[in-house]
């Protein structure tokens, strides 16, 4: 790499969100993102001084508000971001990573075994593949798609009462306020911005939280099974 292209050191406060086993895990995965992920096409170049502040801690401190012991899928996983690094620091936390295309899942599956993490599966598929075959309690997200179509890939795999934790940016409101009807077609008990990560990442990151319900179709599909015997 060229010398504008290496790895800057990690800043201090990542010593304070990675703690323990995730400490090295954390620097082994920050290395593979700027070698062979940068090499076959998961990151960008530009993005290697940004690996530590924009990407490991900005998708670890996710980390706030999921809860202890959940079973979690992260769609479009792509590089790991955030599922690979969510596994890092809650090891807790069981994740599925979901992701369709096969050089991405190939890189994620070195990750994961280089990584040595056993709260941890790989598997190749879209979200919509999943409908009616696994529930989680959480589905993460990060620069996927726009909230209204997120939303109709992820609430179908939510039990009632699971969330969805979608990484979006300064346009977050804008897109919350856009799926209205998606967010009512779903089912959807509530539909919030968090804002995660105070005094670890400038700015704090921001996310759009959403609380499955019982979809209206699925309730619809449930009176008629009833109805039927």
């Amino acid at each position: 790499m060229a010398e504008s292209d290496e790895l800057p050191d990690a800043p201090a406060v990542a010593r304070e969100v990675f703690t323990g086993e995730a400490w090295p895990r954390a620097q082994a995965f920050a290395e593979m993102l700027a070698g062979p992920g940068v090499v076959r096409g998961l990151l960008g170049p530009r993005e290697i001084s940004r690996i530590w502040d924009r990407h490991l801690l900005n998708c670890a401190v996710v980390a706030e508000v999921v809860p202890e012991g959940a079973h979690l899928v992260d769609i479009g996983s792509g590089a790991g971001l955030p599922g690979i690094v969510l596994a890092i620091v809650r090891p807790d936390v069981k994740v599925t990573l979901l992701e369709p295309l096969l050089r991405r899942t190939t890189f994620l599956e070195e990750c994961v075994n280089e990584l040595k993490l056993a709260n941890v599966e790989v598997l190749r598929g879209r979200a919509e593949e999943l409908v009616g075959k696994r529930l989680f309690d959480v589905a993460s997200a990060r620069a996927v798609a726009p909230l209204d179509r997120l939303l109709t890939w992820a609430l179908p795999l939510l039990h009632e009462g699971g969330q969805l934790l979608a990484m979006k940016g300064e346009r977050a409101a804008e897109e919350l306020e856009g799926a209205a009807q998606q967010l009512q077609s779903y089912g959807a008990q509530t539909a919030e911005l968090v804002t995660v990560g105070h005094g670890r990442v400038d700015p704090p990151a921001t996310l759009v939280r959403v609380v499955a319900g019982r979809s209206p179709a699925r309730t619809a599909q449930g009176a008629r099974r009833r109805r039927k015997r």
